[in-house]
């Protein structure tokens, strides 16, 4: 029984996180390259299409999350945005790992992540 708890548990999740991240990979395609020279310049106004994923979870005072284990889920408005960047690569690299933000990270392009520090970083 604890196997098919676990295994209904993971499923879950998958099932939200690719449900989050089909939004972010239309906006990445329609998203234009960043420039060669330089890390992409955020840009908050074309975050603003973008915080759907984010605000289910890290808009919400207190939020804890229950998988796959008990997880406070940090506050992130009036965050560093070099923070919020280098925590979101790390995510999609694999350097860092939870579950929800492995899927939601993997699904973000350069320019989604520095407009989604950015427009995080500007909000207090």
């Amino acid at each position: 029984m604890k196997l098919r708890t676990n295994v209904l548990r993971t499923v879950a999740v998958m099932a939200m996180a690719a449900s989050c991240a089909i939004p972010g990979l239309a906006h990445a395609a329609d998203a234009a390259p960043a420039p060669a020279a330089g890390p992409a310049a955020g840009n908050v106004q074309a975050a603003r299409d973008k915080i759907s994923m984010c605000i289910g979870c890290h808009g919400i005072p207190g939020y804890k999350a229950s998988f796959p284990e008990l997880y406070h889920v940090p506050m992130i408005a009036g965050q560093n945005a070099k923070y919020i960047e280098a925590a979101l690569n790390e995510y999609k690299s694999g350097a860092r790992s939870h579950p929800t933000m492995d899927a939601v990270a993997a699904s973000l392009s350069d320019q989604d992540i520095a407009d989604l520090a950015a427009y995080y970083a500007n909000l207090k």
